[in-house]
């Protein structure tokens, strides 16, 4: 990046008035840990999985507000991220977030800041580690390693992926246990479990740098800090340390609901991400105990993470960071475990786009409570700052939180999400799909049947509401 545009880039945003806050100023601002979590659907003892062992993410939840119906904007890492981190909607790939920088590089007045951007041109520290943009640690190139070709310029003060035995960052995201690294995926197992410590996987490694620069930015009276962290699992392949698939080994898991292929033109897809992996010659949708194997190894995953979410919030609390930080856990979408006969996301029924959202902060009222309003990704850019009092930024596409936060009946909106050839919106009722080609799906979620029984041509009033109201919220 020459010299010119990095200046441009600099006065684009702002930088140069706002770091020169003084420290009275910045104390004013809470700072914020961002917790993305990739592939976790609502599969938590906190949304009533009972059966899921993850104490620590519910202790966040007994003590910060349930979102019971948060919605991202595309069931795929890259486009949700982008939504997550510019507040808009966005391209529906994956390299939605590269496609931005590019246009930075060649015209910085033209693109808004991201919500890292905005708190830093606000004074904050801003760091990420591991998966918090599409690739970990944020930058592009053969091995996700090129630090020419940043992810999200003018974003991070410092972005990081230690890579430890898996050589570079795309080592590490499809990493198995001691530097195993994916190469042709046929090879790979599809899970697994290897007796070791946390940081016999990848994602170990990203929870101590993070542990680090947790002391680093605690050590900095001045500034608050937004401190994002990306952890893996349970994306696939589903490895963790043997001690998390301790309480699964005989575990007995409810039966998968609605587990048909579905009839007619949906998104229903051949769950390819999953089934390019070693599965030894077995297939889920026909093999009940490969499927319970399967959902135990995911849930093993989400114990893993569990854990090293853990290990955040003990470090917060030891350096007496707890009262003066938000805390947001987030699912960068939801994810099938056989319902329609899917093993992955990609998607757009309610399993790939349902994921959790869990805010704790000092000062909530009821606590612990759960709203199951309809919110989206797209609203936590502006929640974000108007919890830690900075201004928001006109272009976002969505809405603060704060209304849910402070009472848990207030009234939800409705959720727009997109894939490369079709897009839906839901409502407290109803999930409409329109398809690129014209085929549409109408669910009524007040029916037993919910996603199983189009009911499109039967109501065709509802299906001109609801395209109407997708139309005007994303043409």
């Amino acid at each position: 990046m020459s010299p010119l545009v990095a200046s441009l880039l600099m006065l684009t945003f702002g930088i140069f008035g706002s770091l020169v806050s003084t420290a009275a100023e910045s104390r004013v601002h809470p700072n914020v840990l961002l917790i993305c979590i990739d592939d976790l659907r609502p599969e938590l003892g906190c949304y009533g999985k009972d059966y899921i062992v993850s104490p620590n993410i519910d202790q966040i939840a007994s003590q910060g507000r349930i979102f019971g119906r948060h919605y991202v904007q595309a069931p795929t890492c890259g486009a949700s991220r982008y939504t997550l981190l510019t507040g808009q909607y966005g391209s529906r790939d994956n390299g939605a977030l590269f496609l931005r920088a590019k246009q930075i590089v060649k015209d910085p007045t033209s693109v808004p800041p991201s919500m890292p951007g905005w708190f830093r041109s606000h004074g904050y520290t801003t760091v990420s580690v591991g998966k918090v943009s599409h690739h970990p640690g944020g930058r592009g190139g053969a091995d996700w390693d090129d630090s020419g070709l940043l992810e999200m310029p003018v974003s991070w003060d410092r972005h990081l992926l230690p890579a430890g035995p898996w050589q570079h960052p795309r080592g590490a995201m499809h990493g198995l246990a001691n530097g195993e690294i994916r190469t042709n995926p046929k090879k790979m197992d599809v899970h697994q479990s290897v007796d070791g410590p946390d940081t016999i996987y990848p994602d170990g490694l990203i929870v101590d740098e993070s542990l680090q620069q947790l002391d680093l930015l605690a050590a900095d009276k001045a500034k608050p800090f937004f401190l994002a962290v990306g952890i893996i699992r349970p994306h696939l392949p589903f490895g963790a340390p043997a001690k998390y698939m301790e309480p699964y080994q005989d575990s007995v898991l409810p039966p998968i609901p609605h587990p048909q292929k579905p009839t007619g033109i949906t998104t229903w897809h051949g769950s390819g991400e999953f089934m390019k992996y070693n599965r030894w010659g077995r297939n889920p949708n026909s093999d009940a105990d490969f499927a319970t194997a399967v959902r135990r190894h995911y849930a093993a995953c989400v114990t893993y993470a569990d854990a090293l979410v853990g290990q955040l919030l003990g470090r917060l609390d030891r350096l007496g960071l707890r009262d003066d930080t938000v805390i947001v856990l987030w699912g960068d979408h939801g994810w099938h475990l056989g319902e329609h006969a899917i093993w992955g996301k990609h998607a757009l029924f309610e399993e790939s786009l349902r994921s959790p959202l869990i805010i704790q902060y000092k000062g909530l009222k009821s606590p612990g409570e759960r709203t199951d309003s309809i919110v989206e990704t797209l609203d936590i850019f502006p929640t974000l700052c108007e919890l830690s009092g900075l201004p928001v930024p006109s272009q976002l596409s969505g809405v603060s939180l704060k209304p849910y936060l402070d009472d848990v009946s207030a009234k939800g909106h409705s959720a727009i999400s997109y894939s490369k050839n079709a897009r839906t919106i839901r409502t407290d009722r109803y999930r409409l799909i329109v398809h690129s080609k014209g085929a549409v799906e109408l669910y009524d979620h007040n029916s037993p049947e919910t996603e199983t029984r189009n009911i499109a041509d039967q109501n065709e009033d509802v299906v001109q509401d609801l395209t109407a109201r997708l139309d005007k919220r994303r043409p």
